[in-house]
């Protein structure tokens, strides 16, 4: 099971399972055991996030954008046909069987309670189909 979480809210080892903090930036005083694993390259990009908390680009624009970010194919390598986009696409159906699994918390510095926060965007998207 996919879920989400802040990365400030207290470790539950018994139902967390995986925690995946999705952020471009780890975080000055975040501890790196306060997650398994950082993957930077799930959040979304910094010119996207800055203009999300500026109020130039709306929250629907903003999830669009993230989502196109994900899925954005890439020339690193252009020499191989099945690979596109830096491996995102493996990424994201690797943590969709990991969540088939057993647990999968996706953790950002957002709040908890803050509705508007990619990892809830991410989270649809890993329940969807990839």
């Amino acid at each position: 099971m996919i879920q989400t979480k802040s990365i400030h809210e207290p470790i539950e080892k018994e139902t967390d399972g995986l925690r995946i903090l999705a952020s471009r930036l780890r975080g000055h005083r975040v501890p790196k055991s306060a997650c398994d694993v950082w993957m930077a390259n799930l959040g979304p990009s910094q010119e996207l996030l800055d203009g999300f908390r500026e109020g130039t680009i709306a929250w629907e624009e903003f999830s669009r954008r993230y989502k196109d970010e994900l899925f954005e194919d890439s020339g690193v390598d252009e020499r191989s046909r099945t690979i596109k986009n830096h491996g995102q696409k493996f990424t994201l159906r690797l943590l969709q069987e990991l969540g088939r699994r057993g647990n999968v918390t996706l953790l950002c510095h957002c709040p908890a309670d803050e509705p508007h926060c990619h990892r809830h965007v991410l989270k649809k998207i890993l329940d969807g189909r990839v």
